[in-house]
Order: C-alpha cells, then structure tokens, then sequence
C-alpha cells in the first residue's frame, strides 16, 4: 500500500511539472506571439513615416499652399516678411478689388511704404505692429477686424506660410469667413535652393504640427 501511495504521489507530481512545462511553453509563445506583432506594426509605423516624408518632400506646394480664389472681402490682412512680396501680392489684390481697405499685421512701417508705394492709398492701410509670430498676427488682427465689423477677410501671405496662417486665423475668430489669396514668389522649385525657400518649406512641416499640438490650431 505505501509503494501504491508513492507511484501515485510521483505520477501526480510529473503530471504537475509536465503541465506546468506547458504553461510556460504557451507563455513563451504567446510572448513571442506578441513581440512580433508589435514589431510588425512598428515596422508598418516607420514605412508610413516614410512614405509620409517623401509626400512632404515631393509635394510642398500641394500641402502647404492654399488658395481661394477669385474671392471678394470686407478687408485683406496682409503679414510681415517675405521682403515685401506679401505687400506686392496685398496691393494687386487691392488694385483688382478683392477688398477696400488692408490691415498690416508685423512688418508695420515698411509694408505701408510698399503698398502706398503700389497705390493704395494710406487711408485704406490700417497697421496692427504688435505682432511677433503667426499666431499673434491672426490674435491681434481679429481684435481689429472684429472693431470694424469686418465678416469676410482675405488672409495674405507666402505660398508656403498659407496654410498655417489660414488655419490659425480661423481658430481665433471662427464667426468670421477667411480666404487664402498667398503670393506665389519663387513657387517655382527651380528657385528654391538659392532663394532658401527649403527652409521656409522645412520649417512649416516643424510648426504646424507643433501649432495643433500646442495651441490646438488643426492645419485642415
């Protein structure tokens, strides 16, 4: 009876080990199962960057540039920088009849001696000079097209600067209709590399993420 007892104790403690190999075999492979999957994803992660840079890279005029139209408004607001090409483009538009008058966000004194420059006359030319970033021109520009009671307002900028500036003045003032009417100086690729346009267009794939993340501003 007690050899019975014994074989009966070693048979359930092989049972035991035998089962417990098992578990441990199932976890190893539900493990291995795991990592592999995750590696998947992450390999599927990095092709889709990939491809996402290449689209950036191949295609900057279709992702940052947008354009409205032949659009008609109570006001432009045209921004600082681009040595004066936003203020030619702002003056055109004057001159065609897009608006009746153009704020100058940043930029202040020169932008007005350029557009007086292109006949617009100083009566029509109002200046907000407080502004420093692009977020601020849409901040501070709101402030005086809402004074005015402005409802529509053509946003004037750079190609490349559009879409960013775009969005940011709508996130600040969504009761008011904004359009996009960029300059195009040096669209043409051609003229990037010496013009340094490479680095506008780079540093727009940094800041607009950064604007949704940061100040909730969505680029679309």
């Amino acid at each position: 009876m007690a050899t019975t007892s014994i074989d009966i104790g070693q048979s359930d403690s092989a049972s035991a080990s035998s089962q417990g190999k098992r578990a441990t075999q199932g976890g190893s492979n539900s493990a291995l199962r795991t990592s592999h999957s995750a590696l998947k994803w992450a390999l599927v992660l990095l092709g889709l960057l990939a491809v996402a840079g290449m689209v950036d890279l191949l295609f900057p005029q279709q992702l940052l540039c947008v354009d409205s139209g032949d659009v008609h408004a109570d006001a432009l607001v045209v921004l600082g920088g681009d040595f004066g090409n936003r203020a030619a483009r702002a003056a055109e538009l004057f001159r065609q009849g897009a608006a009746p008058k153009v704020i100058v966000s940043a930029a202040g004194d020169r932008n007005l001696q350029l557009l007086t420059n292109m006949h617009v006359p100083a009566s029509a030319i109002q200046l907000e000079s407080r502004s420093k970033t692009t977020r601020e021109n849409a901040e501070f520009s709101v402030s005086l097209l809402r004074a005015d009671g402005v409802r529509r307002a053509i946003v004037v900028t750079s190609w490349y600067h559009s879409r960013r500036a775009l969005s940011c003045f709508r996130h600040y003032a969504p009761e008011i209709e904004f359009y996009s009417r960029p300059s195009y100086f040096n669209y043409a690729r051609s003229t990037w590399s010496r013009a340094g346009v490479w680095g506008n267009v780079r540093a727009e794939y940094e800041k607009i993420p950064w604007y949704w993340l940061r100040y909730g501003i969505c680029p679309f």
